[in-house]
C-alpha cells in the first residue's frame, strides 16, 4: 500500500534548538513482537519505555518522527491535574475511582520530573510551579474554589492575591491565581527525543517514517501493515491523539483535533525577563479561551493559545498573541518575535482523557485536553501495566466505550465559532 511522504518538523523554536535525535529508521522488514504501539508521542514513547523496563518486547511505529506532533510542539508546561476540579471528578466517577484519578493526575508532574532525573534526559526541565490565573471575577471565584478543594486534600497549592500576582508576573492584569508548586516546564521536543532514546536503550524498538496503514486480527495476533513491513503483535496500543485517523472504526469521531499555537521572542534581556516572570513559574489563564505562557531557560517568552485551525509557520500568523503580550507588558513593544508555529491536540467532549478497550488485547489512549506533557508520561506506566496484566490490572483512569460525536464533520466550524465567542465573553468579563 502507498503511504504519504514523511513531513518535515513544524518550523518551531523547538525544531531549531532541540537536542539531536536518536536514529529511528523506518521499519524495513516484518517483525513479531509482544506489543505494537502506534504513535510516537509522549504516550507511546512512555509506554514503550515502561514496557521495556519490564522486559516486554515492544515496538513504536510513528508516521513521522518521535515528537513530530503536539508532543514536540506544545507550550512546554508541565501542569498537574485534570481539566475538572477534584470535587467534580469525584461527583462524576465516585469517591473510590474519583479519588484515585485525583491522586494520579495531580501526581503526574512529580512522576515526570523524577523520570527525567532517573534517565538524565536533557530537556531544560525546571520544577518552578504552575500558576492558574484569573483576570475577571467569574474566573477568580472558580480559582478560589479550586484552590480550596486542593488545599482540603492536602495539596501543595497557594492562593495568591492581586499584589502577589503583580510581583510574580510584572502585570496588574490578574485578580488572583492558584500556585501549584508541583508544576514546571521543559523543552518538549528534547523531552520526546530523550524518551525515545531511553526507550531504545531499555530495549524497545522505535521506527519513524513508519505509518500504520491497516490494523486487523490475524488468528490470535494483531497484524499491523506498514509501507515496508508487517508487524505481528500479541497486543496493540493506539496512541495517535490529535492525529487519529480511521485505523480503528469511529475512533477519529470521538475527539476534536484542535490547533494550539505558540509565538516566541528572541532572548530577552535579563532585566526584562526578571520583570515578567521572576520565579520562572509557568502560567495559564482561566477563561473561555486559554492563553498560556512562560519564560524559557534562555529568556525567551513563549505565548500560546488557540489560533487558526490550519498550519502556521511565522509569528505574524498569530499576531493576536503578540498584541496580547504587549498589552500585558508594554515594554515588549518592538521586541523581535522569531517563531510562530502550532500543532494538533485532541479535545474530548467531556474534557477527560479517554482510555478504550474495544477488542481483546487492544488498548487505546487519547485526549489529554491540553495537559499532555505530564499526563501522557504518567499514563505510560498505567498503560504498560494494563498491557502486561490484562483486564485484571487496575488503572487509575476510567476505561470507557467508544462514543462517536454527533455532527463530527462540522467540528472546524464549531471550533472557530467557539473560539470567537469565548474571546468576546472573556473581554466582556462574562
Amino acid at each position: 500500500m502507498n503511504a504519504p511522504a514523511p513531513l518535515p518538523l513544524p518550523p518551531s523554536l523547538y525544531a531549531d534548538t532541540a537536542v539531536a535525535p536518536t536514529p529511528t529508521p523506518p521499519l524495513d522488514a516484518d517483525k513479531k513482537v509482544s506489543v505494537a504501539i502506534i504513535g510516537g508521542g509522549f504516550t507511546g514513547l512512555s509506554t514503550a519505555l515502561h514496557l521495556a523496563e519490564r522486559g516486554v518486547n515492544a515496538i513504536v511505529l510513528e508516521a513521522q518522527q518521535p515528537g513530530w506532533g503536539a508532543s514536540g510542539n506544545n507550550g512546554g508546561q508541565v501542569n498537574p491535574g485534570l481539566k475538572h476540579d477534584p470535587d467534580q471528578i469525584e461527583a462524576d466517577f465516585g469517591a473510590e475511582l474519583g479519588g484515585r484519578m485525583i491522586a494520579f493526575s495531580y501526581g503526574t508532574t512529580n512522576y515526570t520530573f523524577e523520570l527525567i532525573r532517573r534517565y538524565q534526559i536533557a530537556c531544560e526541565a525546571r520544577q518552578n510551579g504552575t500558576l492558574r490565573a484569573a483576570y475577571n471575577e467569574p474566573s477568580a471565584a472558580a480559582i478560589e474554589n479550586t484552590a480550596k478543594q486542593c488545599i482540603r486534600r492536602g495539596m501543595p497549592v497557594t492562593l495568591l492575591n492581586r499584589e502577589q500576582m503583580r510581583e510574580m508576573t510584572g502585570t496588574d492584569r490578574y485578580l488572583c491565581a492558584m500556585l501549584d508548586d508541583r508544576g514546571g516546564d521543559l523543552h518538549p521536543l528534547s523531552y520526546a527525543r530523550g524518551l525515545a532514546r531511553a526507550a531504545i536503550a531499555a530495549g524497545a524498538a522505535v521506527h519513524g517514517e513508519t505509518p500504520a496503514l491497516s490494523l486487523s486480527r490475524e488468528g490470535a495476533q494483531w497484524r499491523v501493515e506498514t509501507p515496508r513491513g508487517i508487524v505481528r503483535a500479541e497486543k496493540v496500543l493506539l496512541a495517535t491523539n490529535g492525529f487519529t485517523d480511521d485505523l480503528w472504526p469511529a475512533l477519529r469521531r470521538t475527539i476534536v483535533p484542535v490547533f494550539s499555537s505558540i509565538a516566541a521572542t528572541a532572548p530577552l534581556s535579563e532585566e526584562v525577563a526578571r520583570e515578567i516572570m521572576p520565579t520562572r513559574s509557568v502560567l495559564y489563564e482561566s477563561g473561555h479561551i486559554t492563553v498560556y505562557y512562560r519564560i524559557d531557560a534562555h529568556n525567551r517568552l513563549l505565548m500560546g493559545g488557540r489560533g487558526p485551525m490550519r498550519w502556521i509557520s511565522k509569528p505574524s500568523d498569530v499576531a493576536y498573541l503578540i498584541r496580547y503580550a504587549e498589552r500585558l507588558w508594554p515594554r515588549l513593544k518592538g521586541v523581535t518575535w522569531t517563531h510562530g508555529w502550532n500543532s494538533r491536540l485532541a479535545i474530548t467532549p467531556d474534557h477527560y482523557p479517554h482510555v478504550h478497550e474495544p477488542a481483546e488485547d487492544l488498548l487505546i489512549s487519547l485526549g489529554c485536553n491540553g495537559r499532555g506533557v505530564a499526563l501522557s508520561t504518567a499514563m505510560g506506566a498505567q498503560l504498560a501495566r494494563r498491557l502486561v496484566g490484562g483486564r485484571d490490572a487496575v488503572m487509575d483512569m476510567p476505561i470507557s466505550g467508544i462514543k462517536p460525536m454527533a455532527m463530527h464533520a462540522f467540528w472546524p466550524l464549531g471550533v472557530t465559532a467557539a473560539v470567537l465567542a469565548g474571546r468576546v465573553r472573556d473581554r466582556l468579563g462574562l
